[in-house]
């Protein structure tokens, strides 16, 4: 990934914390057939260190298990909060009119040899935990074991897991931080009047580092 020194990020807690936040991940293996891209929710596992393991399923009709490369490495990309930056946003638009649009966004590309199991037992706990995760918000939380267990064990013959320890991770955030100060203020103060606070505060985020 082509990563500007402005817009690098290389903390592991940063790009941890990133990867959880954004749940949806998209996997892209090489295969006899040319590339091959799976789209799935991921569980991160801190081990091993630095980068840790990527954990998850795919349905067992899906070739990309059966069929990615073992001899390469699988590329995991997760996306952070994005949008459009108008260049109505800058001071520069009042000042001298030389400002294009442009796209805010954060991105972490995750390296590794993706690795396939279908133990009955760690699938049930993968997927536990993948529900845990996202349910952990809600008020009455849903949980797997409300299902009846014929019925689980019956949907997870139809999947297959899917491990990934990560052996290389990159960065970018890409946020205003290339601009000035006086355009960056106006970024965030025009995101907030256009009612998208989300991108407002990514963009405060990473300009506080």
């Amino acid at each position: 990934m082509y990563i500007p020194l402005a817009f690098k990020e290389d903390r592991i807690d940063v790009l941890h914390a990133a990867i959880r936040a954004a749940g949806l991940a998209t996997l892209v293996s090489i295969t006899p057939e040319g590339l091959f891209a799976s789209h799935a929710p991921l569980l991160l596992d801190p081990e091993p260190a630095p980068y840790g393991t990527l954990i998850g399923h795919l349905a067992k009709a899906n070739p990309h298990a059966r069929l990615a490369d073992r001899s390469v490495q699988t590329l995991v990309i997760f996306h952070g909060p994005n949008g459009y930056i108008t260049p109505s946003y800058y001071a520069a638009k009042q000042d001298h009119g030389k400002v294009v649009p442009t796209w805010n966004y954060a991105a972490i590309h995750a390296y590794g040899t993706l690795e396939v199991f279908d133990d009955p037992a760690v699938l049930l706990d993968v997927v536990t935990r993948l529900t845990d995760q996202h349910e952990q918000v809600r008020a009455q939380p849903w949980a797997v074991s409300d299902a009846p267990d014929d019925f689980v064990h019956g949907m997870l013959r139809g999947i297959v897991g899917i491990r990934l320890p990560i052996n290389r991770l990159e960065g970018k955030v890409k946020m205003s931080q290339n601009r000035p100060a006086a355009d960056q203020a106006g970024v965030i103060t025009g995101l907030q009047q256009d009612d998208r606070p989300d991108m407002a505060e990514a963009v405060a985020a990473a300009l506080r580092r």
